[in-house]
């Protein structure tokens, strides 16, 4: 089989429809809208959301909870992937981003404690777990917080 022997299946390509090109097309006239009415004006047609007048759906469904503007949002970073880094180093955000573990430092940086520590390290974030406080202090390393 060669590139230029492929072809479509029968009933892949269907003809574009061409409204108001004539009455030859048949697709002239009212071009496919029907005669009169609000979907047959120039810019007529129902906002999104409208259901006809019937109570919407977004205001059927019952609303619930609270949000928080002023939610703080931590990137989240776990213990076992500073494993990366050699023995001895600082880490802080910038290292972080920089080594790819965070996309952003959003409204700072928490260190949680899920996995093992295997090196000594210098710790220095935003907010970090108790956890994985004791598991950095327990390599020899220290914590800081920001």
């Amino acid at each position: 089989m060669k590139l230029e022997e492929l072809k479509s299946p029968p009933g892949a390509n269907k003809r574009v429809k061409r409204v108001g090109r004539g009455p030859g097309s048949g697709h002239g006239k009212t071009s496919t809208r029907g005669h009169k009415g609000q979907k047959a004006r120039s810019g007529g047609g129902v906002r999104p959301g409208f259901e006809g007048g019937q109570m919407p759906l977004q205001r059927r469904i019952p609303k619930r909870g609270f949000t928080n503007i002023f939610k703080k949002e931590y990137a989240i970073v776990n213990i076992r992937d500073l494993n990366s880094f050699e023995n001895g180093s600082e880490i802080n955000p910038e290292v972080l981003l920089n080594a790819g573990l965070i996309n952003s430092t959003k409204d700072g940086v928490k260190i949680l404690g899920d996995g093992e520590l295997e090196k000594k390290l210098t710790v220095r974030a935003h907010k970090i777990s108790r956890q994985a406080e004791e598991k950095i202090t327990a390599r020899g390393g220290r914590v800081e917080v920001i």
